[in-house]
């Protein structure tokens, strides 16, 4: 009898959980849909028509399929002179943010620094500061160190709000490491830089391929600092030329959209194959100590 409501309660048991998991499933696929949405429509807008675009029906799928919107984009030499742009400032930020950012993450990590808490303190703080506060001043200080109309001025900029955030990430995962590692490599012959690069590196590579592709999307998807710092039109990134398809006569929706989304595109490709270090990365620095 005892067997047999054992095993009663476990199938209710069972039924229950499956009925949890599957509520589970279908709110997160509805969450999923809500979220993908403005990107289908993206998608879904570039390939329309301009007639389709300005109708007055609203339309949820190209119904006249054309490539005219993406091939108008890729034609332009505007476009490709943004596009480079925008790929050598985001390039230029994850170095500069990198050089600076790792290391300091593993001095803090590893080592006992003076007033370590107030440092912490003060890069959590700038993580908060918006960047139309730090326009002004680093324009005047740009300006008279000769950076206006270059790569590195917007560089410099986002790498000064990638940094902070870089080594609040990376300092648990540092921290994280046993010291015997440190010991084995003295041991081994290993100064401190062959330590740093062939050991704690490779140790924590799923958090330096989030701090990577991080500071890569700030400088990507970067405007405020490329329309400030970058005063000649031929400077400017992708973000800031999508007004040319605006005009007195109209808004090109449909060329705004293929815009829009080959913006987007690099941003879908890195997290798609990237998501499990992303992910991972975040969250484990979050919360190691």
């Amino acid at each position: 009898m005892n067997e047999k409501m054992k095993a009663r309660g476990f199938q209710i048991f069972r039924y229950k959980s499956v009925r949890v998991n599957a509520i589970y499933c279908i709110i997160s696929v509805l969450i999923a849909i809500v979220f993908l949405f403005p990107i289908y429509w993206l998608i879904s807008m570039s390939f329309k028509t301009d007639m389709e675009s300005f109708g007055k029906l609203v339309t949820y799928y190209p119904h006249q399929f054309t490539f005219d919107p993406w091939l108008q984009n890729l034609q332009d030499k505007d476009f490709l002179v943004s596009l480079k742009n925008s790929a050598c400032i985001a390039v230029c930020a994850m170095c500069i943010s990198l050089v600076f950012g790792v290391p300091a993450a593993y001095g803090m990590g590893r080592y006992k620094v003076p007033g370590q808490k107030g440092f912490l303190l003060t890069f959590l703080v700038t993580q908060m500061l918006p960047a139309s506060l730090m326009l002004t001043p680093m324009y005047l200080i740009f300006n008279k160190i000769g950076l206006l109309g270059t790569y590195i001025g917007p560089a410099l900029a986002i790498a000064s709000g990638t940094v902070p955030f870089i080594i609040v990430t990376l300092r648990p995962y540092f921290k994280s490491i046993p010291t015997s590692l440190d010991d084995a490599a003295r041991i081994d012959g290993c100064g401190v830089y062959k330590s740093f690069f062939k050991i704690m590196l490779p140790a924590i590579k799923t958090g330096i391929i989030t701090v990577v592709v991080i500071s890569f999307l700030n400088g990507w998807n970067d405007l405020a600092y490329s329309m400030t710092f970058n005063v000649k039109p031929e400077m400017r990134p992708l973000t800031a030329n999508i007004y040319k398809f605006q005009s007195k006569y109209g808004t090109k929706w449909n060329c705004i959209m293929a815009y829009g989304a080959i913006l987007v595109l690099p941003v879908v490709i890195i997290f798609v194959f990237l998501q499990k270090y992303i992910v991972g990365g975040l969250t484990a620095g979050a919360v190691k100590e």
